[in-house]
């Protein structure tokens, strides 16, 4: 034996520049250089195989012909192989580099049913959790609690709309990640709607109660959805695989939640109520005053 794969430090698939057919180009350490330029310089119209041991066992991935002396540690393997074989030649030889043999432990082949039992069970979360969180609010909040659920809606749809022109593959975690975003997005609907309920319990009218939620509710909306997509920033720096796919769905779902729960709902309300020159109530459940012991239904 000449070299080994230690003395290889890269092997690529490419192509000759002259006849374009697919080779391989190696790259050999400074010893292997010196080592394979002696080798070739006294065996050149001869064969040099190279052998992949495993457990072993040895099996030959390649035999070329030493054409001529190769000095400077840059080594290519040419003649009648595909793109294909060059590319799987190149990671063969990667593969022999490595200091430890790979043992396999366990192998097993997952069917596209289980795949697809999985994506249907993530669709099925997201959809359930959606239809139970707008009927809650639609419930508790009345009228506000709709806009909320037409908010939530649009959220969602801006939030698959950013990710199908990023063209991003829904997985599993991101599934999860969406789930979560819906329940977040719902979360700055509610603290309007209760700001809404608080100055209309302090006796504010009704339009200037609608002003004045929306504006004292932005700040802590804007605090608590900064610090959780810092923590989905550092997810997507730090994470790799599943937990960057999770990352990317949270951080545009937090983007697109800001949006839709704030400006768009908003929106709905103004054109709902703001047409209307004396405003008299709105529908926004139960307003509860603690300090009479009593319930005012604005309706």
């Amino acid at each position: 034996m000449v070299l080994t794969g230690d003395n290889l430090t890269d092997a690529q698939p490419g192509f000759d520049s002259q006849t374009q057919e697919p080779v391989v180009n190696l790259t050999l350490d400074g010893k292997g250089a010196r080592i394979f330029k002696d080798v070739t310089r006294d065996n050149v119209g001869k064969r040099m195989a190279i052998i992949l041991f495993e457990k072993g066992k040895g099996e030959v991935v390649t035999a070329p012909v030493i054409r001529a002396e190769i000095g400077g540690g840059r080594v290519q393997i040419s003649g009648r192989m595909t793109t294909a074989e060059a590319n799987d030649t190149a990671l063969l030889l990667r593969a022999g580099s490595l200091a430890a043999p790979m043992e396999i432990i366990e192998e097993r082949t997952i069917g596209p049913s289980l795949g697809a039992e999985n994506i249907a069970k993530g669709f099925n979360s997201v959809t359930w959790g959606f239809v139970v969180i707008v009927a809650f609010m639609a419930i508790y909040y009345a009228m506000f609690g709709v806009f909320s659920g037409i908010a939530l809606g649009v959220n969602l749809l801006l939030l698959v709309a950013v990710l199908s022109l990023l063209q991003a593959t829904l997985t599993l975690p991101g599934m999860a990640a969406m789930a979560l975003a819906l329940g977040m997005a719902i979360d700055s609907n509610v603290l309007i709607n209760e700001r809404v309920r608080e100055e209309l319990r302090n006796g504010v009218s009704p339009q200037a109660a609608i002003h004045a939620g929306y504006d004292r509710a932005w700040s802590t909306i804007l605090d608590s959805n900064i610090t959780t997509l810092i923590a989905g920033v550092a997810l997507l720096a730090f994470g790799s695989g599943p937990v960057r796919g999770f990352a990317v769905v949270h951080c545009i779902g937090i983007l697109t939640s800001m949006f839709s729960a704030v400006l768009f709902s908003r929106g709905l309300v103004n054109l709902w109520y703001g047409g209307k020159k004396k405003l008299k109530s709105v529908s926004i459940g139960t307003v509860w005053r603690p300090e009479a012991g009593t319930a005012v239904k604005a309706d």
